[in-house]
């Protein structure tokens, strides 16, 4: 059976450390779409892992998959397999032969079209994610199965770094990468990696008809998905839990649960509409406390109260069967906690999250309050959910009950061991 775990809001709802739990019972983690602007956090005892492409779940030594619905930066690749090997942990790792190479071109590109776009900016993280994937959708990218074969390779890469440096003229920008520079570094990735690659969808297809649990970890959160994010505020891939059919190379009949991670408070990195936004000593509450600062940028997150339009929206696309809430630790010590139940534009009321940016730049949201709580982390996690305040218990339930879905997991703390788990996503 296959199991999709998704962000459920705009990114760094802690999905790393939920499917670094899960992974402990899966056979194989597959990392099915986005490239290394993603993050994922695991925190083993004193030990704390920073990945960008490799599934979180290595830390476990599970065998690992990043499917054809990636981008990879082979150079980024290579640094994370030897942290893991560096810290004694095996790489049982599996990368997709049709998966996409970023190349040297596709971060310079990116810094020059965010550079051009002014106020329409995304605030990409300058990595060449979003020029990869404009390649792919364009019919000149280069995948790993190109990368491996010397000959493809070159005739690829000649003609299309002609077209980039064209690109690069036509704005009057220098382009000072020449084709044997890349070619040469590339081929030594290619033969690092070689061992690698396979077809990664045969794989995991044998894997689920032989009866192994397959976890398939999803990157960055719905809300920031091409097709159902805050365009064109958000990445190039698609975020939601359909997109781990195509990039994991599974049919829709294997999954079987799709768990909808949220964080218990509202944050994005980036540019466009942030209806709860909090710019006030609370919002740099949240910040300092839940230590919001991007894993791969640095760069310090917005943060606001939780929204319930944003999660409704993001159940309806994803249809999730359980929610795993995150962060609830951070919310300690406020004398209250507000949710957004849902809009005003003008005074006109909106229950529905909009398509529009001009839309949603003009939503006022409106709160329901809940009286604040505290709590001990470390006796929480010894206890089990019952230790918990009543005030929190009461604004986990009225979430459940919002979204008509199953708490299946409440993080109590940034640590493995300081995780709740109400349901098993294994049996």
């Amino acid at each position: 059976m296959a199991t999709v775990i998704i962000g459920s809001q705009w990114g760094d709802e802690g999905k790393g450390k939920i499917t670094d739990y899960y992974s402990k019972k899966a056979d194989y983690i597959v990392r099915f779409q986005g490239g290394n602007n993603a993050g994922h956090t695991v925190v083993v005892e004193d030990k704390t892992f920073k990945f960008r492409l490799i599934p979180s779940g290595a830390v476990s030594g599970k065998k690992v998959v990043i499917g054809n619905g990636t981008v990879v930066d082979p150079e980024i690749l290579i640094e994370e397999i030897s942290e893991l090997e560096k810290e004694g942990i095996p790489v049982k790792l599996y990368l997709s032969e049709r998966a996409h190479v970023i190349m040297p071109y596709h971060k310079l590109q990116d810094s020059l079209e965010e550079s051009l776009k002014g106020n329409l900016k995304a605030g990409t993280t300058g990595k060449g994610i979003g020029p990869c994937y404009q390649d792919k959708v364009g019919r000149f990218g280069i995948r790993f199965v190109d990368l491996l074969d010397k000959e493809v390779f070159k005739e690829k890469l000649s003609l299309f770094m002609s077209m980039k440096e064209a690109l690069f003229r036509a704005h009057n920008q220098p382009f000072r990468l020449t084709i044997n520079e890349v070619f040469e570094a590339y081929n030594k990735y290619a033969d690092y990696l070689r061992k690698y690659v396979t077809d990664t969808s045969l794989l995991v297809n044998a894997a689920l008809q032989e009866g192994n649990h397959v976890l398939l970890e999803g990157a960055q959160g719905t809300h920031l998905g091409i097709d159902h994010g805050i365009y064109p505020y958000g990445t190039s891939s698609n975020c939601v839990a359909g997109a781990a059919c195509t990039g994991a190379g599974i049919s829709p009949l294997s999954i079987k649960q799709v768990l909808g991670i949220v964080k218990a408070y509202t944050t994005r990195v980036g540019t466009g509409p942030v209806p709860t936004e909090l710019e006030d000593e609370v919002g740099t509450y949240l910040r300092d406390r839940g230590g919001e600062y991007g894993t791969v940028t640095g760069r310090p997150r917005r943060c606001g109260w939780l929204d319930m339009m944003l999660l409704k929206y993001s159940h309806r696309v994803n249809g999730f069967t359980g929610i795993a809430i995150t962060k609830l630790d951070v919310l300690n010590g406020l004398e209250t906690v507000k949710v957004c139940t849902h809009y005003m534009v003008g005074n006109n009321p909106l229950y529905e999250f909009p398509a529009s940016m001009k839309t949603l730049a003009q939503c006022n949201p409106v709160y329901q309050e809940f009286p604040g709580w505290r709590f001990d982390p470390e006796q929480v996690a010894k206890s089990g959910f019952n230790a918990l305040p009543e005030a929190a218990k009461k604004y986990i339930n009225f979430i459940s009950h919002q979204l008509a879905v199953p708490v299946y997991v409440v993080s109590v703390g940034p640590a493995r061991h300081q995780t709740l788990i109400l349901r098993e996503v294994f049996s």
